[in-house]
């Protein structure tokens, strides 16, 4: 259940704001506040995981209370103005959306914060496997990878290759990505495109659409940009 709070100065917005959530089944309106100061008492009281946002409004403007957090739960702008859209996912907003807005658009808005909660929760859990080690098969013989000797994975087909930190030369194993993947730690290994898998510790520098290992420049793919930005503690890249 995501805890939520809408913030807009216009009562009827409001209103509809409160209609909209409460057909959301995993949303929980903890509160509406008809500006951001209100809210930023509110949250200093109880903390919430979702903020739906109007960016207009006397005083502290929405994108401004977005800015004066320490804490950001996540936030999704619901505004009737197109032209601060570029400011509000610089200030890593879920969504933007433009009013009025379509139950469907709301909904699909609304999925995408759980997605991203859902992924954060599950990440930042203790949920680390017992040992520190698998074995694979290689040329007829049960090879021990240490999970923190891995640089990154890397699929070809039928085959993988598990780079090591320690090694010049890869291992080389018949088995598919899908069933590697799901021996590794989730707290420690993330799928960052359908052909590689890198080890979160060896990650040395982030780009839009690529990840760094020391030199080694590895691809991004869109299905997996949303998980390495939660990850990396934005909610967008």
């Amino acid at each position: 259940m995501l805890k939520c709070i809408a913030v807009d100065d216009e009562p009827l917005a409001l209103e509809l704001l409160e209609d909209n959530i409460s057909k959301v089944p995993y949303l929980q309106l903890v509160a509406k506040c008809s500006n951001p100061m209100e809210a930023m008492k509110l949250l200093q009281q109880q903390p919430v995981d979702l903020i739906f946002l109007d960016i207009q409004m006397p005083g502290l403007t929405g994108l401004q209370f977005i800015q004066s957090l320490s804490i950001k739960p996540m936030i999704i702008l619901i505004t009737a103005y197109e032209k601060f859209a570029l400011e509000g996912f610089n200030l890593d907003v879920v969504d933007y959306l433009i009013k009025p807005v379509s139950l469907e658009r709301f909904v699909k808005a609304c999925n995408k914060a759980d997605e991203l909660f859902q992924l954060k929760n599950r990440h930042t859990a203790n949920a680390e496997t017992v040992s520190d080690y698998f074995f694979v098969n290689v040329e007829y013989s049960l090879v021990k990878i240490n999970f923190s000797d891995i640089t990154f994975i890397e699929g070809l087909k039928d085959y993988v290759k598990i780079h090591l930190a320690n090694s010049n030369k890869p291992v080389i194993t018949r088995i598919s990505m899908k069933s590697l993947e799901d021996q590794l730690p989730i707290t420690r290994f993330l799928r960052i495109h359908k052909s590689y898998i890198v080890s979160l510790k060896q990650i040395t520098s982030v780009r839009k659409s690529s990840v760094y290992i020391g030199d080694m420049e590895l691809p991004i793919s869109d299905n997996y940009r949303d998980t390495l930005a939660v990850i990396t503690g934005k909610t967008s890249l």
